[in-house]
């Protein structure tokens, strides 16, 4: 039996959370801008001085004290500006601190809104809200959401922002106008404590290689910049490419296992469902690959034969064959795991 009215205010919360979450949006858009600006500011001046302070030492010893004395008064006032720009937290002044901290806090909502959404849909229909390819796509951007608020309680991760909040906008607004599905019962086949399980876990290993593909995109265009030379605009807000590729590297760490299990658990479900571990079915198949990708990131990662660079595109074929087993294998390929819910 289906509680309407819990089903209908679920729904609401959703569309609220992704009109908070666009607005979450623009604000860390401005945070990155301004705060990229000001790095970039930051950077000239700081050239500036280098060159003058250069300048000083040669006129002390052309001229004597009186030169370096000039000199000195030259730097004092190309660094009279720093007055200006107060920095709060790594390179970021406080009008993009407050941008930033006004994305956080409209992520923060968002993510209630998502959770209270999700848990509405649960009660709706008194079942872990597990069942179809809509509610698989809420839990994953409510836990990609979540994990990104407590990691930013902790520590500072404004310039990460937009870089979560943008898939998570994705996936909600792909939910609601794709792949929705009206609050109903579990078919037969679902209604085993595995579901639960196995699909709980693949929730949060997907959330997990969510945010570990930002951080890779952000990485790739850091490093680009780096390796052009001269870092600019919003570019120059983020973190250095190196400690960014570490955070990739470290969050794919904590996914992985993840993933292992949801494989193996779901291979444990099929023999229990089917009678067999393992078949081949597409969802099988394609849950196979996206493992085999992500190994082996991480053995090119730890690899002395290739760049971090290189192997942080293997974590964005990942991240690709996640996409593929979402849309293409639930839409368009039949097989024992037909249970998208979406009409087609």
């Amino acid at each position: 039996m289906t509680n309407t009215s819990q089903a209908i205010a679920s729904d609401y919360a959703i569309w609220g959370s992704i009109v908070v979450l666009a607005l979450a949006m623009l604000a860390f858009v401005a945070y990155l801008s301004i705060a990229g600006a000001a790095s970039e500011r930051k950077a000239d001046r700081a050239a500036r001085e280098r060159e003058l302070v250069g300048a000083g030492a040669v006129g002390e010893g052309a001229a004597g004290v009186d030169a370096a004395g000039r000199g000195g008064a030259s730097v004092g006032r190309a660094g009279a500006d720093d007055g200006a720009v107060v920095p709060k937290g790594p390179a970021a002044p406080e009008r993009a601190r407050r941008f930033g901290v006004i994305g956080l806090q409209l992520t923060w909502l968002a993510t209630l809104l998502v959770i209270a959404g999700t848990v509405l849909r649960a009660l709706s229909v008194s079942r872990a809200p597990l069942g179809n390819m809509y509610e698989f796509a809420l839990g994953t951007a409510c836990l990609a959401l979540l994990v990104y608020s407590v990691w930013s309680v902790r520590q500072p991760r404004l310039w990460l922002g937009a870089f979560v909040v943008l898939p998570s906008l994705l996936i909600l607004g792909a939910a609601k106008i794709w792949w929705y599905t009206e609050a109903s019962q579990l078919m037969p086949a679902l209604d085993n404590i595995w579901l639960i399980i196995h699909v709980s876990i693949a929730i949060l290993s997907i959330a997990l290689f969510v945010i570990g593909a930002a951080l890779a995109v952000a990485y790739l265009l850091r490093d680009s910049a780096e390796r052009k030379g001269r870092v600019t605009g919003w570019l120059a807000s983020l973190p250095a490419a190196t400690k960014l590729e570490q955070l990739t590297y470290g969050v794919h760490i904590f996914a992985f296992p993840m993933w292992t299990f949801a494989v193996i658990s779901g291979a444990i479900w099929a023999e229990q469902a089917w009678g067999r571990y393992w078949g081949w079915d597409p969802k099988e198949t394609w849950s196979f690959v996206i493992w085999v990708v992500y190994a082996a990131y991480l053995h090119a990662r730890a690899t002395s034969g290739w760049t971090t660079r290189k192997a942080t595109w293997v974590a964005i074929a990942g991240i690709v064959c996640i996409i593929i087993n979402y849309t293409v294998v639930n839409l368009l390929m039949t097989g024992l795991h037909s249970y998208s819910g979406v009409s087609t």
